[in-house]
């Protein structure tokens, strides 16, 4: 590892940038480590004999006079009818990958079904498509902002559709007889950024995917599906997963790629102390808008990453500030922030800016981390570690413009993973890819999706097989229930409200909650259910645009939060309490004297009160209660215990059990995301000295959905890493009695207390030492 502060730049067109700015006396963050990649070039072969004429004249037109190897060898695949994912780096073609035998199959009479996450990303390839005027293409979307006098057109006439799986579950599926001819024809349905569907949204698409197979079967067409994807591992096996039939998998990237540096940034402590006395480091958002605002004095066109909506708008607001504050009055309008719950034609106007360079910077949340057409970028900031490798990779990926040389910035948030990852360099890039992590077989997804399928076509013995292993006995749990009804010729869904209803594909717990300015009545955006809780509560402040808002109300009844135009000095911070209850223990591990398990539990969490925070500093000002109702949540969690006598050896040491189990947690918390496909908002933790389940000390980690995700099991089967991994986070942590880049955590239900540092080490001390004697 290099010393701290040192620093190390290649001769490329970035070392004269960041020497400069990382020489300014004004700017103390340290540049930990800079990995630089090559330049490397792209291998082509001739276009597929088989391929459209008129796509292949129109992409010659365009510049591409060969494609890429990995292109042709997915557009072959697909062609001969297998189902194939094309797993390679980003801007690496996979849009021409697919478009090759889509445009074929469309050009034959064929239709074609393209899902994406997102809306925006569909728009994207719209309008790739629309340019390249293929004859007789009839392209479409068909999503949330479709008018309805446009809906019908695109079902009568379409033959390449472009949704999302929302719209599917419930526009599409929901009424197949109107798509009849649609489906009929449906030669391929093409499945992008398919690293996306992970955990449980993963789990719901991939049961979505199934009842399209069902529904198509009704038609008599068996699509070929094709799916793009991100780098990741295994990746024929998670295709196989999302959509329940072999897929052959093209991982080979043949593209040319630019060179990148790529350097690791930790901001640099302020002096001041927060809570306990502990030691306050810089913002990652702070450091993130000097950074944005420096580049656009410079001309560099960056896109910054931020892992919230409030954080984009703060990181934007920031940069524009000290635009002004350095006299460049001219470029405060060329940055902005980007986020969803903006409304359709906001979004649209900004990546048209960010496009066509009138804008320079732009702070956004990972809403950009998709394949949408935001060429010319030189620089991308990552505020924060975006929940996995691949999605670093994916964000870093959006920079180099026209092929030139590359930068990316990982700037540390103050939390146990990031200043674990800034110095140890090697847990970043000399680490592959994970593999996606979703479990269709979670009886809360499955349910109801086969409620939702019996609504489309009654269920029958023969439907079994395609929903998985766990569909009989979800069956019969759904008939006692009284949502579906068992006869002769199969299972029927009786009611009259919809059953696609049921399903929340996204787990976000119930209809949007709408924002409105309380003075004029305009509605701002929206907001999930479950996040309004610590979003938009009573006092929040809220960020839009560029503009501050303090919440008036919520009313959670009417799903509206009313708000207020105010520019506090303060942010806030929702403050939850968790009790949690073991309901069946699946799996455990003895080491030693302790224990590690896996099962189901029932976790009861609710909001009581918010912190509000000083925007400078992060020291805490004040707390205000709340009144919020309790949300049950029944998902999976991993747990270890330690034995009696473990426990009074501790004591007889010193060791404060409550604190160091406390600590302990929010550092495992901080560390599962190096080792599960998640980030740390998608998991929680409850600590106690003595549980009344297990009747010892015992440190849980859950899954923050329902019916659990599979972050949780994935600890549980790498618990020797990610504990080994926590202990030298905390170890390696510059605070002498912990702070938030080791043990203390910004969603902390207990105000961070109590908490011991040493304590935490003695007890994964005795932990580790405990597997270590169990052999393994």
């Amino acid at each position: 590892m290099r010393a701290p502060g040192e620093r190390v730049f290649g001769v490329n067109r970035w070392e004269p940038l960041l020497q400069r700015l990382w020489r300014d006396h004004t700017r103390p963050s340290r540049v930990t480590h800079v990995q630089r990649l090559p330049r490397r070039p792209g291998v082509s072969e001739d276009w597929p004999d088989w391929a459209e004429t008129s796509l292949v004249e129109r992409m010659v037109e365009a510049g591409v006079t060969a494609p890429w190897t990995h292109q042709v060898d997915a557009a072959n695949l697909a062609h001969a009818g297998d189902n194939v994912i094309i797993a390679t780096g980003t801007a690496s073609g996979k849009s021409a990958a697919f478009l090759l035998p889509c445009a074929t199959a469309v050009a034959d009479g064929h239709t074609v079904l393209y899902l994406s996450p997102t809306k925006a990303l569909a728009a994207d390839q719209l309008r790739g498509v629309a340019d390249l005027a293929l004859p007789g293409m009839r392209a479409a979307t068909y999503d949330g902002d479709t008018a309805g006098e446009a809906r019908s057109w695109v079902r009568a006439h379409a033959n390449y559709v472009l949704t999302n799986p929302d719209m599917l579950h419930r526009g599409i599926l929901a009424r197949h007889g109107a798509w009849s001819g649609f489906l009929r024809r449906l030669r391929y349905v093409v499945v992008d950024e398919t690293h996306h569907y992970r955990g449980v949204f993963g789990s719901h698409v991939a049961q979505i995917l199934r009842r399209l197979r069902r529904v198509c079967a009704r038609y008599r067409s068996e699509p070929v599906f094709i799916l793009a994807s991100a780098t990741a591992a295994a990746p024929a096996e998670s295709a196989r997963r999302l959509t329940g039939l072999p897929v052959t998998a093209v991982t080979s990237d043949a593209s040319p790629r630019p060179a990148l540096s790529f350097a690791l940034v930790e901001p640099e402590l302020t002096g001041e102390t927060g809570e306990k006395g502990a030691p306050v480091r810089r913002t990652a958002t702070a450091e993130a808008a000097d950074l944005l605002a420096s580049f656009a004095r410079e001309g560099v066109r960056t896109l910054a990453f931020v892992r919230s909506r409030q954080g984009a708008e703060l990181v934007a607001m920031s940069a524009q500030r000290a635009l002004v504050d350095a006299k460049a009055h001219d470029l405060v309008d060329r940055v902005a922030a980007y986020r969803g719950g903006y409304l359709s034609t906001d979004r649209r106007a900004l990546e048209a800016a960010l496009r066509s360079g009138e804008l320079l910077g732009l702070a956004s949340t990972n809403a950009l981390e998709l394949g949408v057409d935001v060429t010319g970028l030189d620089a991308v900031l990552l505020t924060g570690w975006p929940g996995t490798r691949a999605s670093l990779w994916q964000q870093a990926g959006r920079a180099g413009r026209g092929g030139a040389d590359a930068l990316a910035v990982f700037i540390a948030r103050d939390d146990p993973l990031d200043t674990y990852l800034v110095h140890h360099p090697d847990a970043v890039f000399g680490q592959p890819v994970e593999a996606t992590v979703l479990d269709p077989d979670n009886p809360y997804v499955l349910g109801p999706h086969l409620c939702a399928a019996a609504s489309e076509l009654p269920l029958t013995s023969d439907d079994l097989e395609i929903f998985g292993p766990a569909t009989e006995g979800v069956l019969a749990d759904l008939v006692d229930r009284a949502l579906l009804r068992r006869r002769p010729r199969g299972w029927f869904w009786t009611r009259r409200d919809r059953a696609s209803d049921l399903a929340d594909i996204r787990g976000s717990g119930g209809p949007p909650v709408q924002i409105v300015e309380t003075g004029t009545g305009q509605l701002l955006g929206t907001i999930d259910e479950a996040a309004s809780h610590s979003s938009v509560h009573d006092g929040a402040v809220y960020l839009h645009q560029g503009l501050t808002y303090v919440v008036d109300g919520l009313d959670l009844e009417d799903g509206v939060a009313l708000v207020r135009a105010e520019n506090p000095e303060y942010s806030t911070w929702a403050r939850e309490v968790t009790e949690i209850e073991i309901r069946a223990t699946l799996r455990t591990e003895t080491w030693g004297a302790a224990n590690v398990s896996f099962g189901e539990v029932r976790v009861g969490r609710e909001v009581v009160a918010y912190l509000k925070r000083d925007i400078r500093t992060g020291s805490v000002l004040g707390e205000q209660p709340l009144e919020l109702p309790e949300r049950i949540l029944h998902t999976r969690a991993v747990w270890w215990t330690v034995g009696r006598e473990t426990e009074e050896k501790l004591l007889a040491e010193g060791v404060e059990l409550r604190g160091a189990a406390h600590a302990a947690e929010h550092a495992a918390i901080g560390l599962l995301p190096l080792f599960a496909t998640c980030d740390r908002w998608d998991i929680g933790g409850v600590s106690t000295a003595l549980h009344a389940d297990t009747g010892l000390l015992t440190v849980f980690v859950y899954d923050g959905h329902e019916g659990g995700a599979g972050f949780a099991e994935r600890g549980y089967a790498a618990a020797r890493a990610w504990l080994g991994a926590t202990r030298a986070a905390i170890a390696g942590c510059e605070c002498s009695e912990g702070c938030p880049s080791c043990i203390q955590s910004p969603k902390c239900g207990n105000g961070n207390e109590p908490l011991s540092k040493p304590g935490a080490l003695r007890l994964l001390d005795v932990l580790l030492e405990g597997q270590g004697k169990a052999g393994g």
